[in-house]
């Protein structure tokens, strides 16, 4: 029987540079379409779900583009309601080598940050649901849609639905202050926590020790007791949290680590992925959805976290927000390691 998961947020119009030009430079620009929830939506139609996406939309024809790119990956828009004025856009340029990848907004007063409460009938679509996943970039977009968030979060509790939270502090967004005035008390309601090398701080104010994000360092034990902080003082059944070792933005280190009840009760390490970035963009989504089809299909939470990561180091080889790649391919990496040898 396949598993119905929902996810919550805004999809945007992207506009990015073709290959690695600059914003200057640019004659034109490669369109298509994503945002955190859509990406993670997408991929997990793709494993194979009944995967359902809940934002606002204008009637227009680029909000009917956006529910129609949805369409294709196979994601169900039964609740996307339409209304509003405009889309938000996001403009890209890709970085290479020391040169970091560039992101600017054009969101403001987008649809789904006017939603309101009770415009969602959140009941019917946690009908026989499984698991709730939204990021930290919905509550971002203002008091209604903070508003709308918690109702979901109520209304998916009550139904007993399996919650994530992928804390994606956006600094252009709100300020560390808002963000974690906002989220957390919104942390009661969330089951499997996802973090990066700096939401936690950002978001809940929990740092890790000895880490310098910027120069490539990680201190693996400090990320340990950011997960056992994180777990102990808002009671998350799981917590799992992405390692990017930035030493290019062309070249990382990708690894996770994951804390849990059931299989993990000291944090285990992921497998380490050298990575060479094709496009960035999306790689924390894949690694969320990767998780979440993880924990629903494998046998143990270590499973789960080894193919989220594969699942994630193979996105960032694809252009654009979705990661476009098959269960079997995932398979492959966690058994072969990545030898990137041609299959013929």
């Amino acid at each position: 029987m396949s598993k119905k998961v929902v996810t919550f947020g805004e999809i945007m119009l992207r506009l990015s540079t073709p290959g690695f030009t600059r914003f200057v430079q640019s004659q034109n620009f490669d369109v298509t379409y994503g945002g955190g929830e859509a990406n993670v939506a997408v991929a997990l139609s793709n494993y194979g779900f009944d995967s359902y996406y809940v934002t606002k939309l204008p009637k227009h024809e680029i909000g009917q583009s956006a529910v129609n790119h949805l369409r294709k990956f196979g994601v169900k828009d039964d609740y996307i309601i339409r209304g509003g004025e405009r889309i938000g856009i996001y403009f890209l340029e890709t970085g290479a080598s020391q040169r970091a990848s560039k992101v600017i907004y054009d969101r403001a007063n987008s649809a789904v940050s006017q939603i309101k409460k009770g415009e969602v009938i959140w009941e019917k679509v946690f009908e026989k649901a499984d698991w709730f996943h939204w990021t930290g970039i919905t509550p971002a977009l203002g008091k209604t849609a903070q508003e709308c968030l918690k109702e979901a979060c109520e209304k998916a509790k009550e139904a007993g639905v399996i919650i994530s939270c992928d804390l994606n502090f956006r600094a252009k967004m709100w300020t560390q202050q808002e963000a974690q005035a906002v989220m957390q008390p919104l942390m009661k309601y969330v089951d499997v926590c996802i973090a990066n090398e700096e939401d936690a701080e950002k978001s809940l104010g929990l740092k890790a020790d000895k880490t310098n994000v910027e120069a490539g360092n990680l201190d693996e034990e400090g990320y340990f007791k950011v997960a056992q902080k994180l777990k102990e003082t808002f009671k998350f059944k799981t917590v799992a949290i992405t390692l990017r070792e930035s030493n290019s933005a062309s070249k990382n280190g990708w690894s996770a680590l994951l804390l849990d009840d059931k299989d993990c009760k000291q944090p285990y390490r992921s497998t380490r992925y050298d990575i060479e970035i094709v496009d960035r963009v999306g790689g924390g989504d894949s690694f969320a959805s990767g998780l979440i089809y993880g924990l629903l299909t494998k046998e143990n939470s270590k499973d789960a976290l080894e193919y989220a990561v594969a699942a994630s180091c193979l996105k960032h080889t694809i252009p654009g927000d979705f990661n476009l790649v098959s269960i079997d391919e995932v398979e492959k990496l966690i058994k072969s390691g990545g030898s990137g040898r041609v299959e013929r």
